[in-house]
């Protein structure tokens, strides 16, 4: 029950939670504790401003091909000032998109770390221009926190929510509307 109430979801605590990672995390409650507590870190604390968050976290979702944070993660990206386009271009960055060098660094320093399991010096240097120690700890940590999350939710076969109209790697839903 505390990790279902966690993030305090109205009737968590009596029904459970409507979001299918806590159910899961649920059914190893020393772990879900944990998990919810480090993970409100990224989500709630991050020096990273939200914008800076969400290109990461879609990054990570594309790359290791988590439709479930990737269909969530859309429609918080979409809260935080990105379009359709910009997520487009996170997915198929280093195409497209018009990115600030910061903005372009931060999707670099996913790919060094899913690709080389190191932020490469190059992509250090470039991030080092404006995002402060705090912050680049927070990235690298954001990116495994993802890169894990995505794992399990993998691996545990977690589904999207039932009544969610899914959205896939195209953009597009699984009705086929376009995501707003």
């Amino acid at each position: 029950r505390e990790v279902f109430a966690f993030w305090g979801e109205p009737n968590a605590w009596e029904e459970g939670s409507k979001t299918n990672i806590m159910m899961v995390m649920g059914n190893h409650p020393d772990l879900g504790k944990v998990y919810n507590a480090w993970g409100k870190h990224f989500l709630m604390n991050n020096t990273l401003n939200t914008r800076q968050l969400e290109i990461i976290i879609l990054r990570v979702a594309w790359r290791v091909q988590s439709a479930y944070e990737w269909h969530n993660h859309v429609g918080y990206g979409m809260n935080a000032g990105l379009s359709l386009d910009d997520i487009a271009a996170i997915r198929d960055f280093p195409a497209g998109g018009s990115w600030s060098e910061e903005e372009a660094a931060l999707m670099t320093a996913t790919d060094d770390l899913i690709d080389a399991n190191k932020i490469s010096d190059a992509t250090w240097a470039t991030l080092s221009k404006t995002l402060a120690k705090r912050q680049l700890m927070d990235l690298t940590f954001t990116i495994g926190h993802y890169v894990m999350t995505g794992w399990a939710l993998a691996s545990f076969g977690v589904p999207i929510e039932g009544g969610a109209d899914a959205i896939g790697f195209d953009l597009k839903t699984k009705s086929g509307r376009t995501p707003g």
